[in-house]
């Protein structure tokens, strides 16, 4: 089973659009893009996606793919 990485349509159109496209050239991950994830605040402010359920955040698209990797070797299944 893949990690499930996770993007509000409204933080993609707010620059993650960039993580969202690398992320999903990935076979290894399933990436999906949700209307609303319903951190409102949180998306209004920096990028982020959710990682299997837990919230990753980064300033630049490039940062954010870091840090999900990052998060990824970190928590291993």
């Amino acid at each position: 089973m893949n990690p499930i990485v996770e993007f509000c349509v409204n933080n993609l159109a707010s620059g993650a659009q960039e993580a969202f496209d690398s992320l999903d050239a990935d076979a290894n991950l399933d990436v999906i893009e949700y209307d609303c994830l319903t951190y409102c605040d949180l998306c209004a402010s920096s990028m982020f996606a959710l990682v299997d359920g837990e919230v990753v955040r980064g300033e630049t698209p490039a940062e954010l793919v870091a840090n999900i990797y990052q998060f990824l070797e970190d928590n291993p299944f």
